[in-house]
């Protein structure tokens, strides 16, 4: 069972701990101003997989782009291996529900593109990111270019730029909403392969109660907004059989989707105001 992780993540080392965060997220256009989080707390353990749900607006997104030093606390804090996190860092790879690779290079030099900017020599780069096109089935088409490629080729590739970069912390913003049913259940079991065989710490954003059962050791409930954490819970599946064909069969898996949908239904319904007699 992947219970090992409890709600404090006790029974692991802490990678990530979040302490009273409070986020201000402000608009660029009109430089309005509103709290996104508030009085969030969250430990995350070493190698753990971690997945975060809520309704929609519920400021998911504004808490990874702060655990990925975008953005800066309005209160509270996040340390990492024990030190604040104070801006962006090569120890925490970000991985957006767009692509954002660049169009005029091809897929090798997209995966390898983090290293070149850390200036590793051509041979040593190419070498890095030639392993993880291969541990994302994607060497065949290490010459094409991304207008060639489906969208989940695109997203592989992505995530084969992210690891190659060796973090010790991937941060993952839904990104395997913008594409094909299909093919995001085939992403989600090569992520689960990844993930079962590397030492690697993720944080992944999600609105699908599917998903996060499918890839997390736990899952982190958010309220609605401002946003903070209302439970997490276990799941109770080993990482080795997440498979989509074995868990569509498996009671447990239907009983745990509706015990998570009902806390995000719940908390997504905004209550009304009593209407006062005329």
């Amino acid at each position: 069972m992947s219970g090992r992780f409890h709600v404090d993540g006790a029974d692991g080392p802490a990678k990530l701990t979040i302490e009273g965060l409070a986020l201000d997220y402000v608009n660029p256009e009109s430089g309005a101003s509103h709290r996104a989080v508030e009085a969030l707390d969250l430990r995350v353990a070493a190698n753990e997989f971690l997945c975060v749900l809520g309704p929609s607006g519920c400021g998911k997104s504004t808490l990874l782009a702060a655990i990925a030093g975008f953005i800066a606390p309005t209160h509270g804090s996040i340390v990492m291996n024990g030190r604040p996190v104070k801006g962006p860092g090569a120890e925490r790879g970000v991985v957006f529900q767009e692509y954002a690779l660049l169009p005029w290079m091809n897929v090798l030099d997209n995966a390898a593109l983090g290293l070149k900017l850390r200036g590793l020599p051509r041979e040593e780069r190419y070498e890095t990111a030639r392993r993880f096109l291969a541990l994302t089935n994607l060497r065949d088409v290490e010459h094409k270019f991304p207008h060639e490629l489906s969208g989940g080729m695109k997203q592989r590739v992505a995530v084969a730029r992210t690891l190659a970069n060796a973090p010790e912390v991937m941060l993952m913003d839904e990104p395997f909403a913008a594409v094909d049913a299909q093919t995001r259940m085939t992403l989600q079991e090569e992520l689960a392969r990844i993930a079962s065989h590397s030492r690697l710490t993720v944080v992944f954003i999600t609105h699908s109660v599917e998903e996060a059962i499918f890839l997390g050791d736990r899952v982190a409930v958010m309220t609605r907004g401002p946003g903070r954490i209302r439970t997490i819970v276990d799941v109770p599946f080993e990482r080795e059989a997440r498979a989509w064909s074995l868990l569509n069969a498996d009671p447990a898996f239907a009983g745990l989707r509706e015990h998570l949908l009902e806390l995000v239904r719940t908390d997504a319904v905004v209550p009304r105001e009593p209407v006062s007699a005329a």
